[in-house]
């Protein structure tokens, strides 16, 4: 059984894999951080060796629910963000929940056929489905920023594995 990180380690893990994102995010004004990124973030920190902490499964389980959201905004919301609550009852609100149920919903079915679970996806895909980041400019932000944070974990895995040398 693997061992848990300190709380000091843990964050520190966090730290580092989310610098390098602040920095893009900050300089180029693109959305290199988005709130699905902190839970993938924290599941790689303080459990690095768990099944979801696969680069596989973090990447896929974000296509998919990239995809998903994708698919269900489009389908049944397009135009719409949810920056504020729609008022009660109305065709918008009705229109956004229908396109979060869609998305999570497709974005479950994907990953557990896939074997791609990552859990946080389903952040992605209500990200995506609720109108926050719906362009294909902000699509592939989203893929490049999944990827950046795999390549620093797998920096600082590269790092660790050479100071227990």
């Amino acid at each position: 059984m693997a061992r848990r990180p300190t709380a000091r380690v843990g964050a520190g893990r966090v730290a580092a894999l989310f610098v390098p994102l602040a920095v893009v995010a900050w300089l180029s004004g693109l959305p290199f951080v988005f709130p699905s990124l902190g839970p993938s973030a924290y599941v790689l920190a303080v459990s690095p060796d768990a099944d979801t902490s696969r680069p596989a499964r973090v990447f896929g389980g974000h296509l998919i629910g990239l995809a998903a959201g994708l698919a269900a905004y489009h389908l049944l919301a397009p135009g719409l963000v949810l920056t504020t609550q729609p008022a009660a009852g109305s065709l918008a609100s009705g229109r956004l929940a229908a396109s979060a149920f869609l998305a999570v919903v497709g974005t479950t079915a994907g990953m557990v056929a896939s074997e791609y679970r990552h859990a946080p996806a389903c952040a992605t895909t209500l990200i995506v489905a609720l109108g926050l980041l719906t362009t294909a400019r902000e699509a592939v932000v989203v893929v490049l920023a999944v990827g950046a944070l795999l390549a620093t974990d797998a920096g600082l895995r590269r790092i660790a594995r050479r100071r227990r040398r």
